[in-house]
């Protein structure tokens, strides 16, 4: 795959000096076409050691807009890195809609280096490679460009760049003992490169191959390669995709729900001794949990007035406040719809020893947006695979995750309104958003079922509450986060 980058190519000045002026134009042309389109761009810069990434980074920044463009550069993770999935610093990196982003040191970067240096099994790093290929699927579902270039320079070609750089007391200290030792292992790194190039080079998203080698032919190759998948892209957007048929209702006309027994109670005169009972397992399950430096993320979901507040209440007063953020998902801002709807999800993820509870959460997009048509039916069908794979991340991670939905038929939901309207202190819980949200019902319980049958998965099962009696829902809440945690240790 990469001989053909080996050929030798160059640019002589005089050639090079009457294209870059017809380049950098249309590059800012098709930069504003992007912006005003509020198509968000991501370019990868990949490749060998020595190759004038950097030097290339650069050049982009004096011939795109600054304002409109931004690099990020990973290094090795800190400490609040490796206290999260993997994926948490990338995600929160990602340009917004409109803007370009340049990833230098990028999620191909640990695998490549992992596999090529024998610290990531060949399993891992397959693993690893199919993850990326998920993630980047799903943000061109959503609308991403990306384009990903890959430097290359034959083993010759980087000797003899480290040689001059190293010749210069200005240069030097950009090859570090890191790069030479790398560079004796070239043939290694080669062959690892290669299969993660070939295997993650797909269709939505294929690897362009940078002859390196000449400075002024490299610069020109990254310009009109850029500048090409810019113009293919906002010539011809490609059609929504579905991932999957849409489900009809189930024939006999019961769902999921109809298994929940709305009937359980708890009398009152055991409720607290239980209560105290089950927060004091929380609280010393969490600390045990504390100490191996893992986190907990519980996933509250649940008809409206059926008491998910009140369950979280009573989990967050068996924990110490600075051990706990809950997390109320309301309609994105600006700045989120501006990204893929996970992003707003992965930027509030715990870190080591922390739990974050979402009152609310990844799944509105398979519930409210779908019934309020608020996503297009290729999005929001999607997203059941895009939500096991995230959940997936977060466990494999090592983080306990719960996921609840509080459930009450629509009578009991209409004395709780009815409630609420009649107290002073609970009339600002309801709004006429509620009464629109009961109207539909019906299409709620569909799109619910659906949720509860694609997302129930080993790694991340939900658990139905009946929470007619509320005392009942918040014990059997506290009872099962418990079980999900010390299953875990």
């Amino acid at each position: 795959m990469f001989e053909t980058a080996e050929l030798g190519r160059t640019l002589d000045k005089a050639r090079y000096e009457r294209r870059v002026p017809a380049l950098r134009t249309e590059l800012l042309a098709l930069q504003e076409r992007a912006r005003e389109a509020r198509l968000p761009v991501h370019i990868l810069i990949n490749g060998v050691d020595g190759a004038g990434k950097g030097e290339t980074v650069n050049l982009l920044h004096e011939w795109m807009d600054p304002r409109y463009l931004s690099a990020q550069a990973f290094g090795p993770c800190s400490d609040e890195e490796r206290s999260r999935p993997a994926w948490w610093r990338y995600w929160r990196a990602l340009a917004p809609k409109g803007r370009i982003g340049i990833y230098f040191g990028n999620w191909y970067t640990e695998p490549i280096v992992g596999r090529a240096l024998r610290h990531l099994s060949r399993e891992g790093f397959e693993a690893q490679l199919t993850r990326i290929a998920s993630v980047e699927r799903a943000l061109v579902d959503d609308g991403a460009l990306i384009i990903k270039l890959w430097f290359h320079l034959s083993k010759k070609a980087q000797k003899d760049a480290y040689r001059a750089l190293l010749a210069s007391k200005r240069t030097r200290w950009r090859v570090t003992k890191d790069d030479q030792r790398n560079q004796r292992r070239y043939d290694r790194f080669r062959e690892v490169s290669e299969r993660a190039v070939r295997e993650t080079s797909t269709g939505y998203a294929p690897w362009s191959i940078i002859e390196a080698g000449d400075e002024r032919y490299r610069n020109v190759a990254v310009g009109e390669t850029i500048a090409a998948a810019l113009r293919e892209r906002l010539d011809h957007p490609p059609p929504a995709r579905l991932s999957a048929e849409q489900r009809p209702p189930p024939t006999d006309g019961r769902t999921i729900l109809d298994t929940v027994k709305l009937s359980a109670k708890v009398p009152a005169r055991r409720y607290d001794k239980r209560l105290e009972r089950l927060q004091g397992r929380l609280h010393a399950a969490f600390d045990e949990l504390k100490r191996e430096r893992r986190s907990v993320i519980a996933v509250f979901e649940g008809w409206d007035a059926a008491g998910k507040g009140g369950a979280v209440r009573r989990v967050t007063a068996a924990l110490d406040a600075r051990d706990y953020r809950v997390i109320p998902i309301a309609a994105p801002t600006d700045e989120e719809r501006a990204q893929h709807y996970l992003w707003r999800f992965w930027r509030h993820l715990p870190g080591a020893g922390r739990m974050t509870v979402y009152d609310r959460s990844w799944y509105g997009r398979v519930l409210v947006e779908r019934v309020e048509s608020f996503a297009r039916e290729d999005e929001w069908q999607r997203a059941y695979n895009e939500i096991n794979d995230f959940e997936a991340q977060l466990v494999e991670h090592g983080t306990v995750l719960a996921k609840f939905w509080l459930h009450i038929d629509q009578t009991e939901q209409l004395r709780r309104f009815k409630e609420r309207e009649r107290t002073a202190f609970k009339k600002f819980k309801i709004t006429e958003e509620d009464y629109r949200n009961r109207a539909k019902a019906g299409r709620y319980v569909h799109a619910v079922h659906d949720m509860i049958e694609r997302t129930s998965t080993d790694l991340a099962p939900w658990h139905l509450v009946a929470a007619t009696d509320k005392r009942f829902a918040r014990l059997d809440v506290l009872e099962h986060l418990c079980a999900r945690i010390e299953q875990a240790l």
